[in-house]
C-alpha cells in the first residue's frame, strides 16, 4: 500500500538510491547482535530487565562501545550519558546524520523495543564499511539515555538534554525509588561524559522502531512511514483525604483518598471513550496510596495520568474538560483534588524531506508501506523540534510491547532495516 501524500525525491536522491539499490545489510549479523544484547539483563520469561544506568545497562553500553570502535567509529559521550558513535564523512566539518534509539528497557521489557533501532544503526555503519562506501556527511549511531523512564522520571530525558528542553542539573538530580540520583548512577557505571554532539552539529535523525501496536502486523504491511506524532498531555493528580480507622469511622465521616482516586480514574476513562472515535485515548497508569496499611483509610493518593490524540487542540480541550470536573469529583469523594507537574510532547509533523527519503526508499525497494503517526513516546519526538527527523516502524507480533513476550522475526524487520540503510545513505551521501 503506497503511502498517501507522496512527495517526489530530488533527482540527485533518486540517482543515489538507484546507485546503491542492491546494497543490503547483513541481517544474520544483525540478528546475532540482537541475540547478544538479549543475554544482558535476561528475565525468566525471555524478556529483558535493563533499567537505565544499572549494572546491566552499563554492561550493554560497554559491549556496544566495543562494537562501534571495532567498526571504526569514534565514541563520544555527553554529560547525561548519551552515546554517539561517529563514522567520519568526507567533509570533516560536515553535519552529522544521526541514526539510533535506546538500549534501556522497562522492568519487564522486550528484546527489541529501542534496541533494534540502535543495533540497526550499527548495522548501517558495518554495511557501509563492508562495501567501502564513503559518505559526504558523517553518520553517527546514537544511544539515548533513559528513554523508558522506568527508573528515572521523566522518560526520554537523554534526548531532552541533547535538545536543551531540560537542563542537565535537573536531569542529574532526578532520583529513583531508592533515592539514588541519576548523576550518581551515571558515575557508578562510568558513563558521565564531557563530549557528545549538539543539535547544531547534526543534520537530521532517523529512528527505526518496532511499531508497539497491531496495525502493521494485522494488515501484513511491511513497514510504517511515520509522518508525525500524537499530542501527549501527562499530569500528576494528588488526592488529599484524612486517615481514620476502617472499622468505627462512619461512612458520612470518611474522606478516603482512594475513593477520590477512583472517581478521578473513572473520569479519565470516560474522557478516553469520548476521544476514541477520533483516535484518542486517556489513561490512569499509576496510583501510590499513603499510608497504604491494613485497617487505615488512606489520606493521600498520587496518580499519574495521560491523554493522547492526533490533534493538539483536541487533547488540550480534553484536559480542560477534566479540570472543569474537579469540583464535582471533590464533592462526590469528600476529598481535595489537585493537579501537579504537567508535561506535554508530540503533536508535531516530522520533516517532509526526511520522511520523503524513507517513503522513497520503501517504494524503490518494492515494500508495502503505510503512513502513520506514532502514538508512543520516542526520543525522535524531542529531537524533531530541533532537527529534521523521520521514523520507520517495523511490525511486531500482535503489536505486543513493553512485555517480556514482545517478538519480531527477521522477515518482520528486514524491510525496515533495508529502508533505514537506503534513507540514511541517501541523506549522508
Amino acid at each position: 500500500m503506497a503511502g498517501r501524500h507522496s512527495r517526489s525525491l530530488t533527482g540527485s536522491k533518486v540517482r543515489q538510491m538507484h546507485r546503491h539499490a542492491n546494497l543490503r545489510p547483513n541481517m544474520d549479523r544483525l540478528w546475532s547482535t540482537l541475540a547478544r544484547s538479549a543475554e544482558i539483563g535476561t528475565t525468566a520469561r525471555g524478556g529483558l530487565r535493563r533499567l537505565a544506568l544499572t549494572a546491566e545497562d552499563g554492561e550493554v553500553r560497554r559491549v556496544f562501545q566495543r562494537w562501534c570502535e571495532e567498526a571504526g567509529c569514534q565514541l563520544t559521550v555527553d554529560g547525561i550519558g548519551n552515546m554517539f558513535a561517529v563514522r567520519p564523512g568526507q567533509e570533516a566539518d560536515g553535519k552529522v546524520v544521526l541514526v539510533g534509539s535506546h538500549l534501556d528497557t522497562q522492568i519487564k521489557g522486550g528484546r527489541f523495543d529501542g534496541i533494534l533501532g540502535v543495533l540497526a544503526g550499527l548495522e548501517v555503519i558495518r554495511t557501509l564499511n563492508d562495501h567501502g562506501i564513503e559518505t559526504r556527511l558523517p553518520v553517527a549511531v546514537v544511544n539515548w539515555t533513559n528513554e523508558e523512564g522506568a527508573r528515572f522520571e521523566p522518560p526520554m530525558i537523554g534526548s531532552a538534554i541533547f535538545t536543551g528542553d531540560k537542563s542537565l542539573d535537573f536531569a542529574l538530580s532526578r532520583t529513583d525509588k531508592d533515592g539514588i540520583t541519576l548523576g550518581a548512577a551515571l558515575d557508578a557505571i562510568s558513563f558521565r561524559g564531557t563530549g557528545g554532539l549538539r543539535p547544531d552539529q547534526c543534520d537530521s535523525l532517523f529512528e527505526l522502531h518496532i511499531e508497539q501496536g497491531p496495525r502493521l502486523d494485522a494488515a501484513k504491511i511491511q513497514l510504517g512511514v511515520v509522518t508525525g506524532a500524537f499530542a501527549v498531555r501527562g499530569f500528576v493528580v494528588e488526592v488529599i483525604g484524612e486517615t481514620g480507622h476502617v472499622g468505627p469511622t462512619p461512612m458520612p465521616d470518611r474522606h478516603n483518598a482512594l475513593v477520590g482516586a477512583a472517581h478521578v480514574t473513572l473520569a479519565i476513562e470516560e474522557i478516553g471513550w469520548e476521544l476514541h472515535p477520533t483516535g484518542g485515548k486517556s489513561t490512569t497508569m499509576r496510583l501510590v496510596a499513603e499510608p497504604n496499611l491494613l485497617g487505615i483509610l488512606p489520606d493521600r493518593v498520587e496518580m499519574t495520568c495521560d491523554m493522547r490524540h492526533p490533534d493538539n487542540a483536541v487533547v488540550s480541550q480534553a484536559l480542560e474538560r477534566f479540570i472543569a470536573r474537579l469540583p464535582e469529583l471533590e464533592a462526590k469523594s469528600r476529598c481535595k483534588i489537585r493537579l501537579h507537574e504537567g508535561w506535554s510532547y508530540g503533536g508535531m509533523a516530522f520533516d517532509r524531506d526526511r520522511v520523503g527519503l524513507v517513503r522513497g526508499a520503501a517504494e524503490a525497494l518494492g515494500y508495502t508501506h503505510m503512513d502513520m503517526l506514532t502514538e508512543a513516546g520516542h526520543d525522535a519526538m524531542h529531537v524533531a523540534n530541533h532537527l529534521p527527523t523521520a521514523m520507520i516502524f517495523t511490525p511486531c507480533e500482535g503489536g505486543l510491547s513493553h512485555n517480556e513476550l514482545e517478538n519480531v522475526t527477521l522477515a518482520d524487520i528486514e524491510p525496515g532495516v533495508n529502508v533505514l540503510l537506503q534513507a540514511v545513505l541517501a541523506r549522508a551521501a
